[in-house]
């Protein structure tokens, strides 16, 4: 039996927390920022095989985020990430429990100058091809995902993440950003 590449998804198997989050959203009249914490989980699950014809190394991920001035959990997030040596290709498929799924898509980006990082860069469009969006239809209709963009920074045992959910909500769109610097636990 073979060990499974994860390529640069090897980077991130481990448990991560960060304490400097930063979750910019939406409200009615404006925005609200809501400092946070959190703990990230990723676990090796092994390859998975697509009819016959390709192989995806995965881990599975559990996210927690938490208010920073309460303890209150606001958002529970699961899913995976995957990566294909053949194409390259990186994947990202998540549920939220409002009723949103995403698979976004993407590649490692280049960092020549900086040959100890890795980026990784995933997107999807509610229309999009390579990757989407499924919702159920009160989101369709009250808070609607439109775009999903992600970027991790990976230094070792430090993971930086950006992400940006474009939404239609309120009758205006709004650009719903998320950032943290998260540190690998030992």
């Amino acid at each position: 039996m073979s060990e499974i590449n994860y390529g640069p998804l090897q980077q991130l198997i481990g448990t991560w927390k960060g304490d400097k989050g930063t979750d910019i959203a939406p409200e009615p009249n404006g925005e609200e920022n809501n400092p946070y914490f959190e703990t990230i989980t990723f676990e090796a699950i092994g390859d998975v095989g697509n009819a016959q014809a390709q192989t995806l190394a995965v881990l599975h991920y559990k996210q927690i985020v938490q208010r920073a001035e309460s303890g209150d959990v606001f958002h529970h997030q699961v899913g995976y990430w995957s990566w294909d040596s053949e194409t390259g290709v990186i994947t990202h498929s998540f549920t939220i429990p409002r009723g949103v799924g995403v698979v976004a898509c993407g590649r490692v980006l280049d960092t020549d100058d900086t040959p100890n990082i890795t980026m990784i860069e995933v997107s999807a469009e509610d229309t999009g091809f390579d990757g989407g969006i499924a919702q159920s239809s009160f989101m369709q209709k009250k808070a609607r995902t439109t775009a999903f963009t992600q970027t991790f920074t990976i230094d070792g045992d430090s993971l930086k993440y950006e992400q940006s959910i474009m939404l239609d909500i309120y009758s205006k769109t709004f650009d719903h950003t998320d950032t943290n610097t998260l540190t690998r636990q030992a």
